[in-house]
């Protein structure tokens, strides 16, 4: 701009971006704990629907959504305007303390498109506290001190949501004991049931060692709890045959057993349904949700019917932040572009979509041994290339796609999976745009 003065506020934005394009993880290590591992480097500085941009200005598709938290991808309009207009009113006040409409309001809304008598609820912040929240509900309701969950699961790192967690070992690492009382069955994916068993074999199968479970480790009548993933998550994104919900909740209802699904990932849509055991045609009685339902914002909720909720008195749990009132509106507009774009249907027939792309590549590729999923909760495991397992497939690919600008995220034990958590609302053109440089990763391989 020769022989003008640029304006000040161009002046702070362009001095602004030339200090984030400097902004190196690395430089900030020290400050950090490594206890929270870092998937990458990468310095994201904003985004925008499926995309994200780093500090440098590099552009990435966006695979990971903050782990399936962004269903309508970064900073949709309807969700940021709704934030700021709550901002600019009120940011908290302790939902202990006072009573806020936009809270008010998501908790109607979400009591309108929860299965069943699921209507009462208590917010929280995230997965793990509103796991933790849901065995207190659980050994509050039935008086009974046992929990039984599945192995391959993952319910957060909290002591509560790590003691039934196991979807893999090292979340448990030095931190033992753990919460009493929790016993494991296992999960019916390949991994973990006899080699040659169907989808319906492995749900007999993994029901009948939750028998065994009862017959010689803990009675029945000892269970507050059977808390699993409607389609697991962190374990490897494997969807059950419906049988097995159907008969944990025959199982429960006849023991006097709380059912718990832990829909943080799963839910609002993820699956082509609102909520994955609707798939099962199973509800349940204590339902965990998270993740997508605040558009962004920390936000989780326990979920159960009136009669169950009534039992757990006044001051017997709570938190500073649960239920927050910018939370809350942003809540209600993602309930709002749900509604009126349908974007559970869509959600479902892009899953489809994206799937059969999927199995496209698992023909053309042979190193991918299996494509899994429901709707847009989708996952590819790695088999073997020459002297590379799946793990070190898997590695390579993730490193190969950050550098091409996709961003993606591992699941399974073995490390050897990749789960796509694109948004509900991307078009087949975003889809299409983010596989040809998936496809073009794994032609590198």
């Amino acid at each position: 701009m020769e022989g003008t003065q640029m304006p000040q506020q161009l002046v702070e934005t362009f001095t602004k971006d030339i200090e984030d394009s400097d902004v190196q993880f690395s430089d900030y290590k020290q400050y950090l704990s490594p206890a929270l591992s870092k998937a990458t480097d990468l310095v994201a500085e904003s985004g925008k629907g499926m995309y994200l941009t780093d500090v440098n200005g590099k552009r990435y598709i966006d695979w990971v959504q903050g782990i399936a938290v962004n269903a309508l991808g970064h900073a949709h309009p309807r969700v940021v305007q709704a934030a700021q207009e709550q901002i600019a009113k009120l940011i908290t006040a302790s939902f202990n303390v006072v009573n806020y409409p936009t809270t008010l309001k998501l908790a109607e809304r979400i009591a309108q498109v929860t299965p069943g008598d699921l209507n009462s609820m208590l917010f929280a912040n995230g997965g793990a506290e509103a796991t933790d929240a849901a065995i207190k509900l659980a050994r509050v309701v039935t008086g009974r001190p046992a929990v039984i969950a599945f192995k391959g699961s993952f319910h957060g790192r909290t002591i509560g949501a790590t003691s039934i967690t196991a979807s893999n070992s090292f979340y448990r690492k030095g931190v033992e004991p753990l919460m009493g009382g929790v016993y494991f069955a296992p999960y019916p994916s390949k991994d973990l049931c006899p080699e040659g068993y169907d989808a319906k074999h492995r749900a007999s199968w993994c029901l009948s060692e939750i028998e065994k479970l009862f017959k010689y480790c803990v009675s029945p009548d000892e269970v507050a709890c059977i808390y699993a993933e409607p389609l697991q998550g962190e374990g490897g994104y494997v969807v059950p045959d419906p049988s097995f919900l159907q008969g944990l909740r025959q199982m429960c209802t006849e023991h006097g057993i709380m059912l718990v699904f832990d829909e943080i990932q799963s839910g609002y849509g993820r699956t082509g349904k609102m909520f994955a055991s609707m798939h099962s045609q199973v509800v349940p009685d204590i339902m965990t949700v998270g993740k997508a339902i605040a558009g962004g914002f920390p936000m989780s909720a326990v979920i159960s019917s009136e009669e169950h909720m009534s039992q757990w008195r006044p001051g017997m749990h709570g938190g500073t932040f649960g239920g927050n009132p910018v939370a809350g509106a942003a809540g209600l507009a993602v309930l709002d572009e749900f509604e009126e774009h349908h974007i559970v249907d869509h959600a479902a027939q892009l899953g489809d979509y994206f799937k059969s792309k999927l199995l496209e590549l698992q023909q053309k590729y042979s190193f991918i041994a299996d494509v899994r999923g429901q709707g847009m909760m989708l996952a590819i495991e790695f088999g073997s290339k020459g002297s590379k397992n799946g793990s070190d497939l898997f590695a390579e690919v993730s490193a190969k796609a950050l550098d091409a600008g996709l961003l993606l995220l591992g699941c399974g034990a073995d490390h050897d999976a990749i789960r796509f958590a694109a948004p509900l609302n991307s078009t087949t053109e975003e889809i299409d745009e983010g596989l040809d440089v998936f496809d073009g990763v794994l032609a590198l391989l």
